[in-house]
């Protein structure tokens, strides 16, 4: 990629840039459990966003998307924003790091990346990092801290992509750290490093290339039963409850409101199982939260679908440690840790049986835990 980089930024603009990048991400576990103070568990990967970018003398940013072959230029001022989509998110950065009192000035860049779309990856987010980071470096003597830039990702989806995101994904971007997974929490914004490195495993995902359309807005049905539960129960979130204050309260707790609690409270103390088992090496636990997870998601938060349970189930039996649904839900991937010797069967199995019942062939992606942003000498 630096190589098909470095030529298309010297032919567009005949100087030698400097590189960065970026990754995409995964969460292992702690699913919407952020909106409910808990803690979520993401690290970076080996997908990655890179540009190729070189001060220009200008107060113009000149823009050229390598996968998207379309090229823009903007100002800096607010006034400038691009009309291109895929351009506010450079442009959103440069605004939020001026925004906070450093300096961004004219500049090239070229940018290209293989984190997938769609497959909530967050390649948006991957993005902004690199951006951030390359602003960071070049300007500003890296003198934002490494979470301000985190926080300069997530201002740019809220002002700039009308995107009112969360913070996990910007975080695990910048502070990804090669074989080893984040817990974040979501309340204080601490966060820790656990070691990832499965030997005589593969993490895989299953990508349905569904996305089922949706009504009504579920994510905020779900948000809006875990508050009238926090209140019912005196709690200012689901973070501080636990099973036996919610089964006291149950009888003042709608039956739908009780099933997402009871996914939430679980969730909190399945992510903490993972941490302990994780530092003990005991990748079977892991797996088995992880269909704990699964099963929560589908039958009491009904954030799963047809299509992802039936990927579960065909993950279970092919004899997968660990599969769950990745992301928001309601379609996207299964995540799946899986023994290298079952690695064959449990891909070609999925695809068959998957094409056989739903017509469509799912996209499989490897992952390795990797770096976050950074300089690519």
């Amino acid at each position: 990629m630096k190589d098909k980089l470095r030529t298309a930024f010297i032919e567009r603009f005949s100087s030698n840039p400097v590189f960065y990048a970026s990754a995409g991400r995964i969460n292992l576990i702690g699913e919407h459990t952020d909106y409910n103070g808990g803690f979520v568990f993401p690290g970076a990967i080996d997908k990655y966003i890179m540009t190729a970018i070189n001060i220009n003398g200008t107060d113009k940013v000149r823009l050229y998307s390598v996968d998207m072959n379309q090229y823009t230029e903007f100002g800096l001022r607010e006034e400038d924003k691009p009309a291109e989509q895929w351009a506010c998110y450079v442009f959103g950065v440069c605004r939020e790091v001026i925004k906070r009192g450093f300096e961004v000035k004219g500049f090239d860049a070229v940018f290209a990346g293989d984190v997938p779309l769609g497959a909530g990856l967050s390649s948006s987010a991957a993005l902004e990092s690199c951006f951030a980071y390359a602003l960071n470096d070049l300007f500003n003597d890296n003198k934002i801290s490494i979470f301000e830039l985190a926080l300069i990702g997530q201002s740019t989806e809220h002002n700039y992509c009308g995107v009112n995101c969360g913070i996990m994904d910007q975080f695990a971007s910048v502070f990804g750290k090669k074989d080893c997974l984040m817990r974040l929490d979501c309340r204080s914004l601490e966060f820790k490093y656990f070691p990832f490195k499965p030997v005589g495993y593969k993490l895989v995902l299953v990508n349905s290339q569904v996305k089922h359309e949706l009504v009504d807005s579920p994510y905020n049905k779900r948000r809006e039963s875990c508050e009238r539960v926090a209140k019912t129960l005196g709690v200012e979130t689901l973070r501080d409850a636990d099973m036996s204050m919610l089964e006291a309260a149950k009888a003042q707790i709608s039956d739908e409101d009780y099933k997402r609690a009871v996914y939430v409270i679980g969730e909190k103390q399945r992510v903490l199982d993972v941490c302990e088992a994780l530092e003990k090496g005991d990748y079977e636990t892991v797996g088995q939260r992880m269909y704990e997870t699964h099963h929560g998601l589908s039958k009491d938060y009904e954030v799963s679908c047809e299509e992802l349970d039936f990927l579960n189930d065909v993950a279970k039996e092919c004899g997968v440690t660990g599969s769950r649904i990745m992301g928001g839900g309601f379609g996207g991937c299964t995540i799946n840790l899986v023994k290298e010797d079952l690695y064959d069967t449990f891909v070609q199995t999925a695809k068959t049986k998957f094409n056989e019942k739903y017509g469509i062939e799912p996209i499989i992606i490897d992952v390795v835990i990797s770096d976050g942003a950074h300089k690519v000498e």
